[in-house]
């Protein structure tokens, strides 16, 4: 699998261009959001609010917790 920089993981998201993430829930299962876009970063609380496309439902994660984009593995 290849991977990626956390930094360059940033970059990605904030393109305006659709992703596939792959991300850790507080239970620590993995949440699959396909077809999403980063709509705003907060830098100090280190959360990213997502916009899935396809059923234009809103939802705030952790950049942290975030750990494949478009199936690249992000590494810190």
């Amino acid at each position: 699998m290849q991977t990626i920089h956390f930094s360059t993981a940033q970059a990605m998201l904030n393109t305006p261009d659709p992703v596939d993430l792959s991300v850790w829930k507080s239970d620590g299962s993995i949440m699959e959001l396909h077809n999403c876009i980063s709509l705003k970063y907060n830098f100090y609380a280190g959360t990213r609010t997502i916009k899935l496309l396809n059923s234009n439902q809103i939802r705030t994660v952790r950049d942290v917790c975030i750990f494949r984009v478009n199936g690249l593995e992000v590494i810190l």
